[in-house]
Order: structure tokens, then sequence, then C-alpha cells
């Protein structure tokens, strides 16, 4: 990796893509190779280190057990607590997100620590696992359209006083502690249950996460129509009653 390049580090793939999450990365590699930059990615798999080179670092969502292997060898590697000492941008989604956390409740229904990189403790819900499209108003502060993504987690996750909720829900469950947030997020580190794959349905936040790495307030345009055609149909169908 040379110093001008985009480095974009999609974290444990053989743990944490069971749902599609992958996708994320290959749209954050897009919307910044539409704009001419020159992007690295790395894969970085669970018998690897984490390099604290990056400048993006993407999370995704498993199952319990490969989310407790993934805990447990993030909190022994350190590179990703690292890296966001050194100012790198996190996005994480579902198993990734709670990872993300002080803690979760793993597959042997013990409490696992987490890496601390987000003000939030995650739970496991008694009632009905959420399942579903989801529609809600992204924070804003971070001058975004609305979230559109899919969820399907058992978890409740609550926020602590330095955590931001990502978005209100207006159709959807979100973080399942029925106050209506969905996600958290400080300045450089992201986290929400929406599956889609999320950053496919939402390419602003994409871009916001390459503005944050790039230290920008703009980008380049680029042609959005695909995208829209896809956030438009996805909007509808969450607005359409049960």
């Amino acid at each position: 990796m040379s110093d001008n390049q985009l480095r974009v580090v999609w974290i444990y793939p053989d743990l944490l893509s069971t749902y599609g999450d992958q996708g994320n990365v290959l749209v954050v590699e897009r919307r910044a190779r539409q704009r001419r930059l020159d992007v690295a990615r790395l894969d970085v798999r669970s018998d690897q280190p984490i390099p604290t080179s990056g400048d993006i670092y993407l999370i995704g969502g498993g199952e319990d057990r490969p989310q407790r292997l993934a805990a447990e060898r993030l909190r022994r590697d350190g590179g990703l607590q690292r890296a966001v000492e050194n100012g790198a941008i996190v996005f994480s989604v579902c198993a990734g997100y709670q990872i993300l956390g002080h803690e979760f409740i793993n597959d042997l229904g013990q409490r696992e620590p987490g890496l601390g990189l987000l003000d939030v403790v995650s739970t496991r819900g008694e009632g009905a696992r959420c399942v579903g499209d989801v529609l809600g108003d992204i924070d804003a502060r971070l001058g975004l359209p609305p979230l559109t993504g899919f969820e399907n987690h058992q978890g409740v996750t609550h926020l602590g006083p330095t955590a931001r909720p990502l978005a209100q829900v207006r159709f959807g469950n979100g973080n399942g502690t029925g106050d209506g947030t969905e996600g958290a997020y400080n300045d450089t580190v992201f986290g929400t249950y929406m599956h889609g794959p999320v950053l496919a349905r939402n390419p602003l936040i994409a871009d916001l996460l390459l503005k944050l790495a790039l230290d920008v307030n703009a980008l380049p345009p680029t042609d959005d129509h695909w995208y829209e055609a896809l956030r438009n149909e996805r909007i509808a169908a969450a607005q359409q009653p049960a």
C-alpha cells in the first residue's frame, strides 16, 4: 500500500459475512473508484493480524459462535483499537456492532467483553425476533436522507451517554429497546443492525465514511440512479401495512 491510497479493510469475512454484509465493502470501494480515488482493499481473515494503517474498517454480521470467536480474536489482536486511536473510521453491522460495544451475550449465554469502541451494551431480547424492513430518520447532525435497511436479530442494544443514536425508526425495531433508536455512533465509529447490504441501500452513508477518512467536506457527484431505484423500492416496501 502506498501513502496516497485509500485503505479499506474488511474484517474477518470468514466469520462475519453471513448476511451479505460484504456488499458494504464493495459499495465503499466502488464509490471511491467512481471519484477516481486510488483504493487498496484488504480482506483480513480471522487468523491474520488486523493492520493498524487502514483508513476505513468494515465489520459484518454473523451467527452467535462466530461472533464470540471474532470478539476473542479482535481483543487479543488489539489492531482495530490502535487503528481507531490513529483516527481510522469503522462501520459495523449487527454482530459486528455488538462486538464494538462494551459487552454482549455470547452463544454460551454468557456476558462477552467487546472492544469498547462504542458506548453500548447488548443483551438478548426475550420477545419475538426483530425481522423485516426498517425505515428511519438519521441523526440530523449527519445531514443524510432517511435510513432504509433490513433487520434480523434478537439483540437489544442500550446506548450509554457518549453514544448517539444513528437513527430514529419510523417502522421497525432498531436497537430493540422500545425507544425508537437504531444503531449508534461517535465521531469515527458507527454501528447498525441494518442489513441490505445497508450501504447499497444508503450510498450516502458510504460517502460519509469516505469524507471522514479523507477529511473533506464534499465529494465529486456520481450517478446514483440505480441506488435511488433500490432505495425507493425498499422505502415503499417498509411503509406497506403488515
